[in-house]
């Protein structure tokens, strides 16, 4: 069985509901408090391929603004912005062999397991 990650945030609703609905699907993932552990800039750059995004669309908006930093002006630049601030990640992440997806709803995981 292919290893599941999630990364997630125990603050956050959606990312409880995200791990809940893993477990009710017989699926215990690898757990990765990114708050404490924060993925480096070439993990985000990993994520946001196999997402399918540009690096600044896993960046929570609210969060940056609240920071009051000028948006970096490249893919790499958002790439540290988020290493050294992981709390502008979006979240959950799952990951899952290749493939990933944000638990946003949390529903989204099911097509991956």
């Amino acid at each position: 069985m292919t290893k599941v990650t999630i990364y997630h945030n125990p603050r956050c609703s959606k990312s409880r509901q995200t791990l809940a609905l893993l477990r009710e699907q017989g699926v215990e993932p690898e757990i990765i408090e990114y708050l404490q552990n924060p993925p480096d800039v070439n993990q985000l750059k990993d994520i946001a391929s196999r997402l399918n995004v540009e690096p600044q669309e896993l960046v929570r908006a609210k969060e940056h603004r609240a920071l009051g930093i000028e948006d970096p002006p490249t893919a790499r630049g958002w790439l540290e912005h988020m290493a050294k601030n992981p709390q502008i990640i979006q979240r959950p992440i799952v990951i899952k062999g290749k493939n990933a997806c944000l638990g946003r709803p949390p529903e989204n995981v099911l097509e991956m397991i």
